[in-house]
């Protein structure tokens, strides 16, 4: 394990309020698919300064305040049984990773390819939204498909790791009820 605790993850879940018990607020499944849509709403709010100009800047707020806010604006979920909830806690648990021993097949190289692809994804995004017109609108959706398809990947991911130490720790296997 590395000398150093807080992975960069840690970070910017501190960012977003996740600490400790708050991680189950997040990890209502509501929580986790509506957070999906932030990017949509922000891409049509960036892109409605064609249509309504500087108020586009309201729906663009109004998109970013969502997103900061969503992880926590849902209670703890009746049932953790769900793919969602599990990609949150595995998150968690990958977040600890220098604190916490997880198996080598989730030290691959993995994360860091999702993370990559979202960022490719969201340099196209950005292009369309810069863009416009019908060469905008397919980099829009283009980019936007990307970074979905690649943060589904990496939840997807976070679902086996959650898993697979659920089975090691009583602790993580209590998380699913």
């Amino acid at each position: 394990m590395s000398a150093h605790t807080t992975t960069r993850e840690t970070k910017i879940a501190r960012m977003f309020g996740l600490d400790g018990d708050s991680w189950m607020r997040h990890a209502n499944p509501v929580s986790v698919w509506t957070r999906f849509a932030v990017l949509p709403l922000l891409a049509v709010s960036v892109w409605s300064r064609d249509w309504i100009g500087w108020w586009s800047l309201i729906p663009v707020a109004l998109s970013l305040v969502f997103m900061v806010v969503n992880p926590l604006m849902f209670p703890a979920p009746s049932s953790t049984r769900n793919w969602a909830s599990k990609g949150v806690f595995g998150e968690r648990i990958y977040a600890e990773r220098n604190t916490v021993d997880i198996p080598r097949q989730f030290r691959s190289r993995v994360p860091a390819v999702t993370t990559a692809f979202q960022l490719l994804g969201l340099g196209v995004l950005v292009y369309g939204l810069v863009e416009l017109g019908w060469v905008g609108l397919v980099a829009t959706v283009t980019g936007l498909v990307i970074l979905q398809g690649a943060k589904a990947w990496y939840i997807d991911r976070m679902v086996l790791l959650f898993e697979d130490m659920k089975t090691r720790h009583a602790e993580y296997h209590g998380w699913e009820y």
